[in-house]
Parts: C-alpha cells; sequence; structure tokens
C-alpha cells in the first residue's frame, strides 16, 4: 500500500516474512491504516510524525547474521509502541542487550501457550488462565532478557514466548498472532493497536477504493491501457477499477487459452461485452497455447511459457495503438508473496506465478497491479464497492495458467477436455447442494496415473480425478472441508457414469501448509 502521509497509521518493519501482508491485513481489519516498509530501505524521516505503532515481522533470517540484517536502533527513540513478533521479537531483545541462540529443540507448528502475568497485550486473549494455541514457526530463540523486560507468557519448548518492557513500550512474541492457526490472534493484535498504541480507526473499504482510483489516474496520466481479462474475481475487480478511474482509455483483452473452465469464453463475453459495456477484444489462442505445452512437464516452465504467451499477444495489440503503455492485471498480494519478496527482503520463493514469476524480464509494456498488496476477500469486498455483481465477486479463485497446473505432467487436448468436464460436474454438484459458498475455493485435477477399473464385468484403465476444497480467509492458510459420505459418493458416481476417461475419484485432505491450494 501506497504511502498516504495524511492517516496515521501502524508502520510495519519486513524482515521477509510469508506473513508481512498478513500482519497489514489484520490491521486493516481492525479500522486502522497500515504501511509496509523493507528492513533494507527503511528510511528514519518515513512517516514519522504519522506513525502510531511499529511491528517488527518475522522472516527467515537469523539475528546473528548481522551483515544481512540492516536495523537502525533509533527507532526506539521514536517513543511509539513496538511489537516484535517471531523475527522481530527476537531482534528487540539482541538489540538491547539480550541473547539469541539456535533452539535446542525448533518449534513449528501449533503449541501451547501458557499465562504467567497479566498484561495490557493479552487482555481478554486467556480465558480463565487456560493454555492457548498458538502457531510457531522458529529455529532460533531469546535465551536471556535484555534488561527491563519481564516474561508473560511461555510454551514448553520457548521460555520467552511474550515478553514486554512497560516503560520502554517494547513487546515481543514468538508465536504469529496474524495467522488464523492462532487462537484468537487478532485480540492481541487488536490490544496492542489500541489499547497500547491508542490509534483511533481510519480505513475502510470505502478509504481502499478512492486511493486505488486516484493512484491509477496519476500513474497512468494521458496514456491507455490494456487488461488482462480472464473473467476471474480479481481480473474483473481490476477491470471495473480502472473503467472507473480511466474510462474508454481501457481497452480489456480476453485470452482463450484452451484451458478455460466449461463455457467461460461465453459468460465472459456476455458480461462485459453486452452487459458492462467494456472495450474488449477477444483472442482465441487455444492452439498457439497448446503446441507451445506439448511435451512440457515442469510446472515452473508451464507458468513461464504461459505468462510469456500473454505478454507477447498483449504486446502485439498494443503495437497497433501507440499510446497504449501499460498492461493491468489482476495481481494478489498471495501471489507476488509464493514469487518473490515484494518489499526487497529475503522471503523464500514457492513458486513462480504466470504472472508474476513468469513473465519475462524485459517487457515493452509497464504494469500496473492496483491489488498487489490485497487478499482475495479484500478484493471482493472492493469488488462490491465497485457495484460488480456478486456472481462475479463470490467465484472461486482460478488460476491465470487454468487447467495447466490441475494437471500435472504433460497436458494435451484431450486431457483438458475430460478435465473440463470433471470439474463442471463438481462445482454444479457444490452449487445444487448449496456447499459452494461455504467453500473458499474447490476444483478437479487430472492425475496422470491410469489405473484398473472394472465396469459393467469389463476392465478398465482410465485416469485418477483428484477433487480438492479448502475453507480460507486468505488463502495463505487453508484447511480441507470435511465434506459427508454421501456428497462425496454423489460427485464420484456422476464423474465416473458420465466422463469417459476417469474410473477413480480420490479427495485431498491436505491442509495448507504444508502443501498450497493448487497442485503446481
Amino acid at each position: 500500500m501506497s504511502l498516504n502521509n495524511n492517516l496515521e497509521r501502524i508502520l510495519i518493519i519486513d524482515f521477509g516474512s510469508q506473513f508481512t501482508q498478513l500482519i497489514a491485513r489484520r490491521v486493516r481489519e481492525l479500522g486502522v491504516f497500515s504501511e509496509i516498509v523493507s528492513h533494507k530501505r527503511f528510511n528514519l524521516k518515513l512517516g514519522k510524525n504519522k506513525t502510531k505503532g511499529i511491528i517488527l515481522s518475522g522472516g527467515p533470517l537469523n539475528v546473528y547474521q548481522s551483515k544481512k540484517v540492516k536495523f537502525n536502533n533509533e527507532i526506539f527513540n521514536w517513543n511509539v509502541p513496538i511489537l516484535g513478533i517471531c523475527f522481530g521479537h527476537q531482534i528487540i531483545s539482541k538489540q538491547l542487550g539480550g541473547k539469541v541462540k539456535q533452539a535446542k529443540q525448533r518449534e513449528f507448528g501449533l503449541a501451547k501457550l501458557k499465562k504467567l502475568r497479566n498484561s495490557k497485550l493479552i487482555n481478554n486473549f486467556f480465558i480463565k488462565d487456560k493454555a492457548k494455541k498458538v502457531w510457531m514457526s522458529h529455529a532460533d530463540e531469546v535465551i536471556k532478557l535484555a534488561k527491563g523486560f519481564k516474561v508473560v507468557a511461555k510454551t514448553d519448548s520457548s521460555k520467552f514466548s511474550i515478553i514486554e518492557n512497560v516503560s520502554k513500550k517494547l513487546y515481543g512474541i514468538q508465536f504469529h498472532p496474524e495467522v488464523t492457526h492462532t487462537e484468537k490472534g487478532n485480540i492481541i493484535l487488536k490490544n496492542f493497536i489500541f489499547s497500547i498504541c491508542r490509534i483511533k480507526k481510519n480505513w475502510s473499504s470505502k478509504n481502499q477504493k478512492k486511493i486505488l482510483i486516484q493512484e491509477v489516474k496519476r500513474n497512468v496520466g494521458n496514456s491507455k491501457v490494456i487488461c488482462a481479462l480472464s473473467g476471474g474475481v480479481d481480473s474483473s475487480v481490476v477491470a471495473k477499477l480502472i473503467h472507473n478511474s480511466i474510462g474508454k482509455k481501457l481497452t480489456c483483452i480476453f485470452v482463450n487459452t484452451g484451458l478455460l473452465r466449461k463455457n467461460e469464453e461465453n459468460q465472459v463475453i456476455q458480461t462485459f461485452k453486452k452487459k458492462f459495456k467494456v472495450n474488449l477484444i477477444y483472442v482465441d489462442a487455444k492452439k498457439l497455447f497448446f503446441n507451445k505445452l506439448r511435451n512440457i512437464k515442469d510446472p515452473e516452465k508451464k507458468r513461464k511459457i504461459i505468462g510469456n504467451l500473454f505478454i507477447k499477444i498483449f504486446e502485439k495489440y498494443a503495437k497497433k495503438n501507440r499510446n497504449i503503455k501499460f498492461l493491468a492485471q489482476g495481481t494478489l498480494y498471495p501471489d507476488l508473496i509464493e514469487s518473490k519478496s515484494v518489499t526487497g527482503s529475503q522471503t523464500s520463493k514457492i513458486k513462480s506465478h504466470h504472472n508474476v514469476g513468469g513473465l519475462p524480464k524485459k517487457m515493452k509494456l509497464k504494469l500496473i497491479e492496483p491489488l498487489k498488496f490485497l487478499f482475495k476477500d479484500e478484493v471482493r469486498k472492493l469488488g462490491l464497492e465497485l457495484k460488480l455483481s456478486k456472481n462475479i465477486v463470490l467465484r472461486h479463485p482460478f488460476p491465470g495458467p487454468g487447467l495447466a497446473i490441475r494437471i500435472p505432467g504433460e497436458i494435451d487436448e484431450n486431457k483438458v477436455k475430460i478435465l473440463k468436464e470433471a470439474d463442471d460436474i463438481f462445482i454444479k454438484s457444490l452449487k445444487e447442494n448449496n456447499l459452494y459458498k461455504k467453500i473458499w475455493q474447490a476444483y478437479a485435477a487430472l492425475l496422470p496415473i491410469k489405473t484398473v477399473g472394472v465396469m459393467g464385468d469389463n476392465r478398465t484403465y482410465e485416469y485418477i480425478c483428484l477433487l480438492r476444497a479448502v475453507t480460507s480467509q486468505d488463502g495463505m492458510t487453508a484447511d480441507f472441508f470435511d465434506f459427508s459420505k454421501d456428497f462425496m459418493q454423489l460427485v464420484s458416481n456422476r464423474i465416473i457414469n458420465n466422463i469417459k476417461g476417469i474410473n477413480r475419484v480420490v479427495y485431498d485432505i491436505t491442509s495448507k501448509p504444508p502443501s498450497t491450494i493448487e497442485l503446481e
């Protein structure tokens, strides 16, 4: 989120955590503006007068790697409350005279947190002083407290899980209150923001809409923009946002890759060209994409091929219109943090999203990504503010590379045809049984494995269809949806009885982490 000098804020200093933007999002959910800045680029003049509190994020570094960690102790003199989370907790201790070293026993996953003393930070967090489940993710630990600090809570493996120095307004937490795995973790952030920082609510989705529209106008100027429109939630919101900003200077291009859901192309044209009267160009590129993806097995190569092809198509159109300088796309924050670091900090790369790490290094068009600091549910709220219909806004996420990453290994037109039908049956069954809105994302995938089956006393040798459905708030963490046996049996029978090429259906019961939501 770009700096807005008119708003009081919580400043978040990023040390490369996968969850940094999740912290910012939690702060915004509480109705307070937040700003993220990399520890590498932190400027002491950055909004000091409007900063009412500072949060130091987690990260993959070790605090004793002094050459890689840049930290300016001057922020301790700002006289504003500081909360360190995980790595942030450790660096506060180290900078002020405590000791941190590699833990004898690492903590990854849920741990039981026990209260030792009262604190403003944990008001209403513990119920009757019972232990709380919190999400740990660390291999280092504080072994000696800095002068003036007291212990508020501990786990069996981490005796300094929550610490505080009230007189200096410094607080440290070894676990991650920002993730949903931590029970009522939001209460800790709420206590820090309102009880300790004493900041007033100043943020809403309406603020967000106004700022984003202003940013688009300022960045684009008199130039024209191409929008990569897929018909999904993200690109639809981007298209409407930019249309509201610059009107007829926007042209949407819808590329049919052949990797879309069943009848997707007809729905997109009907919605945007006929209903919203948006300038829309339809490009049938099925043969091009299938030819380029032939014999490609590696998922990273698939994503890069798809990303490159999209750009070539957009640049080809831009050549015909000299004043087109920008390409708009619906990149979200989870796409960025799985592909690369947003702030320049040392985040770990998980996979290259086709519209981030999959893009060519040299592009003639400049990217404009208004949603790149937002999560899916924030995008949905923004879509409703922009008066998009709920049918569009509440759709399940669909990846830019489409069905290419739901068919592990090589893809071809026959596999895609089979998968389209299976996915259509699954989604329709969810809607018929009033389950669709209870689920964050659901899809069918076609595994590159054939197994023996028996149908009508005859042997079959066909593919396995994998079904996946998850619940989530933001896509950063997710759990599988617990279907009834009757529903699973219904879907399995429909798929096997109606689709030639599938003789076995399985259900994925893995959470994120350790898996990702998509297969590739």
